[in-house]
């Protein structure tokens, strides 16, 4: 049996850009109305950093240009549809200043897993705090209890692991098996144990499970393809709206690394490795059809050994990104999943079945 959970990354652009309402509240909700017609969840993974960002705005001007109070709404109403809501943090926002109609970060910041260990623990507990002061007092036993970092970031992973242990947080889900970077936010999550399989983290290295550890990784589903399989309309789409909201961190501390000149067969020699080499391909239900991720899914199911085992397929998606056209290319995946009960079942991080023998999750209640 596999849990299907489609995780919300649930912010406006990386670099500051765009409406909170067109990019978070509408979408989300169009979201949600579409799921609950196959009886899915959805985990929305708020950007609580930014969310603060809106509400400190609104307090210091007494004007609500950030729509903080329908996105605050928004999730109060997630949790009483019993959706889930869970922590995700971009953390160059805690100390961002807003000028000329943006808001303009701290690029020293960016990398979550660079931070000092203090830091990111004090950072993770006003995020959880939070969530569950916004949400308890719609469900009592709600709990943030889920976590994932902005750009993937919790590679080196010892100071993302004690801070996120200390705070209660049980779950981790930024890995994704494949996921090679390297610039403003590095990581190598190659030796991750598998794609599928969720594992106890070790403290130094949240690659290497661990049978004692505290922490329990979920990974988001990815399999390595040929670029071929990139090539859908909502991917380019994502694709242009990457590049129309770059990221522009300047000489500002980020640890970013700048890009080596190449000259012209440098280039051209990088372009055909592009085409004869495997990619990650993340189960990322903005950018892959309907029809790729019914796929994935089979072949996830054929990694487990019998139907009484019990994994996650963790698909993720960001508000922002959500078109029409996402509406019509998942429509088919949610009928597939809603189809075959005997294989699979929707779930969400805070739900029933996330259990393991050193670490209980518990429910999530609207």
């Amino acid at each position: 049996m596999l849990n299907v959970i489609f995780t919300l990354d649930y912010e406006i652009h990386g670099n500051g850009d765009g409406c909170p309402y067109e990019l978070m509240v509408e979408p989300t909700s169009r979201m949600m109305d579409l799921f609950e017609r196959y009886g899915a969840k959805l985990t929305i993974m708020a950007d609580v950093a930014e969310i603060l960002k809106f509400k400190e705005y609104k307090e210091l001007f007494g004007r609500d240009d950030y729509h903080y109070d329908a996105i605050a709404a928004q999730l109060q109403d997630a949790i009483r549809r019993v959706h889930d809501v869970q922590l995700h943090l971009h953390a160059s926002y805690f100390n961002a200043q807003h000028q000329n109609g943006r808001w303009v970060q701290d690029w020293s910041e960016y990398n979550f897993a660079g931070l000092p260990l203090a830091r990111m623990t004090e950072l993770v507990r006003v995020g959880k705090a939070y969530l569950e002061n916004l949400l308890q007092p719609v469900s009592p036993p709600y709990r943030c209890v889920a976590f994932r970092a902005a750009n993937w970031s919790v590679n080196p992973a010892r100071n993302v692991v004690r801070a996120l242990v200390h705070n209660g947080i049980l779950i981790e889900t930024s890995v994704f098996k494949y996921g090679r970077r390297e610039g403003i936010v590095s990581f190598d999550y190659s030796q991750a144990p598998s794609a599928l399989a969720r594992w106890l983290v070790g403290e130094d290295d949240i690659c290497r499970p661990d049978p004692d550890g505290r922490l329990l990784e979920i990974p988001i589903y990815c399999e390595r393809r040929w670029l071929g399989a990139f090539l859908t309309a909502n991917r380019i789409n994502r694709a242009l709206q990457t590049r129309a909201h770059r990221i522009a961190t300047g000489e500002q501390g980020s640890g970013g690394t700048k890009p080596i000149a190449k000259n012209g067969w440098q280039k051209l020699i990088g372009q055909l490795g592009m085409l004869t080499t495997l990619h990650p391909w993340k189960a990322d239900f903005n950018q892959c059809t309907g029809r790729q991720l019914t796929g994935a899914l089979r072949r996830a199911s054929r990694e487990l050994q019998s139907r009484d085992q019990l994994e996650c397929f963790v698909l993720i998606g960001h508000s922002k990104l959500f078109t029409q056209a996402n509406v019509k290319s998942l429509e088919p995946f949610l009928r597939f999943v809603a189809d075959h009960p005997e294989d699979y079942q929707f779930a969400v991080f805070g739900g029933a079945g996330l259990r393991n023998s050193a670490i209980t999750v518990g429910h999530v209640r609207g």
